[in-house]
């Protein structure tokens, strides 16, 4: 089964009397456990894309199927509960609740999709501890450095299992040195729960690290040049 299947994609906002195209007609297939790059300088159109993906935005023309659902009409109530289910995000700003600790982060997620507290805790336990978190676990984000915030991001991420986890710059914050590690655990953590992944970045350096990559250039998606 494919995870991700975009067809025809268009984005498009209104600006005064004209209109600014943010994705114009991408088409892309993700395919089980693949991990996907998408590579593009700023305002290309990548977060817009990767958005779309996971059902943060609707797209302007287009459709939209997350292993095997077709998204594309489903309204905001529909959407939010199918994001929860299926879709695990790691956002560029980390996003962790600055009063709960990494193990209470995580825990938060399960809370939301109304998950069995006894499993949901000790599938938090078995991530953070996977992440190298184990003993940081009852830190605040505060207490916490800038990779390992990542993590706890990464790790909150596949609290429910997603079919399809999207990545938006995780490293872009980071040294060389800590950037590769955060990919390491990100791939690791793809690979051993067979799930599909798009990771947007303009690092060229972490390419490596997936099965294909592919450039967005004001909006066109296509294949990568190959060296």
């Amino acid at each position: 089964m494919t995870a991700l299947q975009l067809e025809n994609i268009r984005k498009v906002y209104q600006s005064g009397e004209g209109e600014i195209v943010a994705v114009d007609r991408a088409s892309l297939e993700v395919g089980d456990a693949e991990i996907v790059a998408l590579v593009g300088p700023s305002g290309s159109g990548k977060t817009t894309l990767l958005s779309i993906s996971g059902g943060l935005l609707s797209p302007s023309e287009g459709r939209v199927v997350v292993a095997g659902d077709d998204i594309s009409g489903y309204d905001p109530k529909r959407l939010t509960k199918f994001r929860r289910e299926n879709v695990g995000f790691v956002f560029q700003s980390v996003n962790l609740v600055p009063f709960l600790t990494a193990r209470e982060n995580l825990l938060l997620v399960a809370d939301f999709g109304r998950r069995d507290k006894k499993k949901s805790a000790a599938r938090a336990d078995q991530l953070l501890g996977e992440l190298g978190l184990a003993k940081r676990k009852s830190n605040l984000p505060a207490q916490l450095s800038g990779g390992e915030r990542q993590r706890v991001a990464v790790g909150r991420a596949f609290m429910n299992e997603p079919e399809l986890v999207l990545i938006d710059e995780p490293t872009s914050a980071l040294d060389t040195k800590l950037g590769e590690q955060v990919m390491e655990l990100i791939v690791t953590e793809v690979r051993a729960r067979n799930t599909a992944a798009v990771i947007v970045t303009h690092d060229l350096r972490m390419t490596h690290h997936a099965d294909r990559t592919l450039n967005i250039t004001d909006g066109v998606l296509c294949d990568a040049p190959t060296s």
